[in-house]
């Protein structure tokens, strides 16, 4: 005769048992971008595009969906250097390596990885620096998996509370871990870090999930809480809502960056590093927002 505790342990293992036979469906990624350049007052909303020195791409694959957020360092541009042209350049490449089909779900970091080593084998030297956050949803075992350098990042969030998130990487204040290409004979005097430093992590999802990747821009202006109130606007799944929504948190991000009187993310860390500084961060914003999703073709 099984016991009581027995029996229990047997029907939750038919339970769970049954449920991951019968979700069967694969799931995919509804997302949107919105973005405004620091030195422009209108926001640009075509995927794929530079956002000022910030750069992103949304693909596609039969087995996944896969997105990236890279912030160009600006400090290239006292040099000569368009930091746009790295973070750009870096950016195409995850989106082409993704529609060959040339990298693993599970691995985003091996994404990176062969992105910027491309760059380095480059004939013509192309030459800055970058942030790197590349996003994978594996579609048929619906595990998103994470690749995160620098202080770009992304968040999970589910019934209204952000359940996963991404670590920020930092040398120290507001010099974040960052993908570097130097001159030649420069290579030591430039912060450069290697792409498997990136911080990873694999999460399990669910239908509904929204998953808001960003650049700096956005979470040094705009608090979680923010956040979390203005994806309350998120009613459903269909691409104009998301389109709408990733609209309305760019803008409002990129009011409070100009706002001399807001004790932003960025000011509050700046004074808790012993500096004075109130006020929003002017910067690039880039952001891409996601939700999960039954896949259809």
């Amino acid at each position: 005769m099984l016991s009581v505790l027995s029996y229990g342990r047997l029907l939750a293992r038919a339970v769970i048992g049954g449920l991951s036979q019968t979700d069967g469906r694969d799931y995919s990624l509804v997302t949107a971008s919105c973005g405004f350049g620091k030195d422009f007052r209108k926001g640009i909303l075509k995927k794929g595009m530079c956002y000022g020195d910030d750069a992103c791409f949304i693909a596609r694959h039969r087995s996944a969906d896969v997105l990236g957020v890279a912030d160009g360092v600006g400090g290239w541009r006292d040099y000569g250097v368009d930091p746009s042209q790295f973070s750009g350049t870096l950016m195409k490449t995850c989106e082409r390596l993704v529609k060959e089909g040339r990298f693993v779900p599970s691995n985003p970091v091996g994404v990176l990885t062969r992105s910027y080593y491309e760059l380095l084998q480059n004939k013509v030297p192309l030459l800055g620096s970058s942030t790197a956050c590349i996003v994978v949803l594996d579609r048929r075992s619906h595990r998103l998996h994470t690749a995160n350098l620098g202080d770009s990042g992304f968040l999970v969030v589910r019934g209204g509370e952000v359940v996963h998130r991404s670590d920020e990487q930092q040398h120290y204040f507001n010099t974040p871990f960052q993908l570097s290409i130097a001159p030649p004979g420069a290579e030591g005097a430039v912060l450069s870090d290697s792409p498997e430093a990136a911080d990873s992590s694999s999460f399990d999802v669910q239908l509904g999930d929204i998953i808001l990747t960003a650049s700096d821009g956005l979470f040094d202006n705009m608090p979680d809480y923010m956040i979390l109130q203005e994806l309350k606007k998120l009613k459903n799944t269909n691409i104009e809502s998301v389109q709408q929504t990733a609209r309305s948190i760019a803008e409002q991000a990129h009011v409070l960056a100009y706002d001399p009187n807001y004790m932003s993310p960025f000011a509050q860390f700046a004074c808790d590093n012993g500096l004075n500084v109130r006020g929003g961060k002017p910067d690039d914003i880039t952001v891409l927002l996601s939700i999960v999703a039954e896949y259809t073709d």
